[in-house]
């Protein structure tokens, strides 16, 4: 026997003052004992309430595209009050399908983070628009170390684009200022190489500290069960790389072997040619024995015939707008401030004689192209004008990594004479929140195949790139 609709009605307009009857009976429907058909997901049974049309606001299956299909046409269990479902993707649970039928009666769920992908899936399932949106809300806002992998693997999956994005934008800020062992773990050969490839990679330090973090990721990925203190991955993992060394007589590089080829794709996007232009760090490339040789000789002859252009050809810079080289060959590096404070600094590592001071002081980024007012490693470029085409962005982060506040100056080209000084951008102290990040881009040479005889030099200012 079907509910007593008048009943139904005159109770919850008693009851809500007539505002919104379906609040009574989306918390008291389960109490009536009476249903119209029953599902059996999973050997569960589940009542559900196909409501006359008449009354809308309780009408609320139709939300679901899933049920507006089976019941408005001609399949055989628009005529059944017994209903078995298949329920094909184990991400769905029992749990879940209670929320998800809860949602059909009410405007809104309860959705804990613990549960949000078992219910994303069951509403994807059921095509629960709201619910699915409501699930990828609390996805971006509760996005962490620990979720972030299953989270992007899950958007992925069920086609939330949305969260998606959110989370790559998680880890190319997070993944190299704040390391975790459990989301190295985590992290695929897939999205690895979408991160490292990116010129948003919020690179703290230099382009080594990339290497060197692939590195540790490598041996987390072979080593699963590693356990211990973030500080010790490193020496483990060197440890590690050393005994490999000895059982193969340092005879075939990492990459080239079995073993080492799934990770080919990730440390092709590692910007070599900002690790060998410091002596150090080229001389780890070559003990280590991870990338291929050739891939070395092919680096080498790039930045030599880069060297000689600079020296003898007359190549001053990059002088035209192109971003997409920019965002392909751009040298990325960073610094942390822990607190407010002056700070001065250089990255290390040749730089084709364009030696690059960064200040902050007094909230104020500024960039020198030192040339005789301060001392200097290296050979100093002592051309009247040099151009490099760069981009800052700073940011402070919450302890789960979300971002509390950020500043881009965007892509920019700048001339500066020598030992000229130029204000990069001026910051609202009420809007600085420490530690803060520097992460910086630049490009100290122009492309190979650019035109450098007949551009003429622009000022000495920054311009932006289209």
């Amino acid at each position: 026997e079907n509910v007593d609709t008048k009943f139904i009605v005159h109770e919850c307009r008693k009851k809500n003052n007539a505002k919104k009857p379906g609040t009574f009976f989306a918390n008291n429907i389960y109490l009536l004992g009476q249903y119209d058909f029953k599902m059996f997901p999973n050997s569960t049974i589940f009542p559900l309430y196909l409501l006359p049309n008449k009354l809308p606001w309780w009408h609320r299956w139709v939300q679901s595209g899933y049920f507006s299909s089976m019941f408005s046409g001609s399949w055989k269990e628009s005529t059944m009050t017994v209903i078995e479902l298949e329920i094909p993707d184990q991400n769905i649970d029992t749990e879940a399908l209670q929320v998800a039928f809860g949602s059909l009666y009410r405007d809104d769920v309860l959705i804990k983070p613990s549960r949000v992908v078992s219910i994303l899936a069951a509403a994807c399932m059921l095509q629960l628009d709201s619910l699915i949106q409501q699930c990828g809300e609390t996805m971006k806002e509760t996005i962490s170390a620990k979720t972030v992998c299953h989270y992007h693997s899950s958007a992925r999956l069920y086609g939330l684009d949305s969260v998606t994005k959110k989370c790559q934008e998680w880890l190319l800020n997070n993944l190299m200022t704040q390391q975790n062992v459990d989301l190295m773990k985590e992290l695929s050969v897939t999205l690895m190489e979408q991160l490292v490839q990116s010129s948003d990679l919020f690179v703290m330090q230099v382009e080594m500290d990339v290497y060197t973090a692939l590195k540790k990721w490598v041996f987390l990925q072979l080593s699963p069960s590693w356990s211990g203190p973030i500080k010790q991955l490193l020496t483990d993992a060197d440890t590690w790389l050393c005994k490999r060394r000895a059982d193969l007589g340092e005879e075939e590089a990492f990459l080239s072997t079995e073993e080492g080829a799934p990770f080919v794709p990730v440390f092709r996007r590692v910007r070599l040619q900002y690790i060998i232009n410091d002596l150090t760090s080229a001389r780890i490339l070559e003990r280590d024995n991870i990338l291929p040789p050739e891939w070395l000789s092919a680096t080498y002859k790039q930045q030599w015939f880069a060297m000689l252009r600079t020296e003898h050809d007359s190549d001053l810079g990059p002088q035209e707008a192109n971003k997409e080289e920019f965002e392909l060959n751009s040298m990325r590096c960073g610094r942390k401030l822990a607190k407010d404070g002056d700070y001065c600094w250089r990255w290390t590592g040749f730089s084709f004689g364009f030696d690059l001071l960064v200040t902050y002081t007094n909230r104020f980024i500024v960039f020198k192209r030192n040339t005789l007012s301060q001392p200097c490693g290296g050979a100093v470029s002592l051309q009247p004008r040099r151009h490099i085409a760069y981009r800052l962005r700073l940011a402070s982060f919450d302890t789960s990594g979300k971002l509390i506040c950020s500043r881009s100056t965007g892509y920019q080209l700048l001339t500066l004479e020598k030992d000229q000084e130029y204000v990069v951008m001026n910051l609202d102290s009420r809007l600085l929140t420490f530690p803060l990040y520097i992460c910086c881009n630049f490009l100290y040479t122009s492309p190979p195949s650019a035109s450098q005889s007949s551009s003429p030099e622009p000022d000495s200012s920054a311009r932006g790139v289209s």
